[in-house]
């Protein structure tokens, strides 16, 4: 809303530069005018595409676990976990009930037997790493990490009997302990 007011606000300001004649004023706020019509216009179309244009965070395909890329990336930049490379899929909960944040499960798909072995023995601090992509040890559980959210249209239930219909593999449900 606020940006359609600022274009609104920069198209006013083109109209009155034009209106007021070719003296220095008229021509600043035209150009200013322009600026903003350019800028304001360029982010409104920005926001209005993320709304209209939205992706979903996950995909399960016959092939494998499918993150699309974010709008306006075309869907060619979208990456693949193919399920020969799936080794399991692992639940965790970060955050704390009463915070402003709360609670958030994740659904982290593991590449590796030793991100397994870690999600299985891990104490919680060391589970969180899993959905962090700047830690080193567990950067490449991080790329196929998704945050669960509750407008999403299946629950992790439902997304986790998808998976294992696609591709028999392990699931780890550390949301708990």
């Amino acid at each position: 809303m606020a940006l359609l007011i600022l274009v609104l606000a920069s198209a006013g300001f083109v109209v009155s530069g034009l209106l007021s004649g070719s003296g220095t004023a008229g021509v600043v706020f035209a150009v200013l005018g322009a600026l903003g019509l350019a800028l304001f216009g360029a982010g409104l179309l920005g926001s209005a595409g993320r709304l209209l244009g939205r992706r979903p965070a996950l995909e399960l395909t016959g092939e494998g676990v499918v993150r699309p890329a974010r709008w306006p990336m075309p869907r060619r930049a979208d990456r693949m976990l193919p399920w020969s490379r799936v080794v399991a899929m692992t639940a965790v909960r970060r955050g704390m009930q009463g915070t402003r944040r709360g609670v958030q499960d994740y659904l982290v798909f593991l590449p590796s037997d030793e991100l397994v072995e870690m999600a299985r023995t891990a104490e919680r601090p060391r589970l969180i790493a899993l959905t962090l992509p700047d830690v080193p040890a567990t950067r490449e559980a991080a790329d196929w990490c998704f945050a669960v959210e509750p407008d999403w249209d299946a629950s992790l239930k439902e997304i986790v009997v998808q998976a294992r219909r696609r591709h028999e593999i392990p699931v780890i449900d550390r949301r708990k302990k």
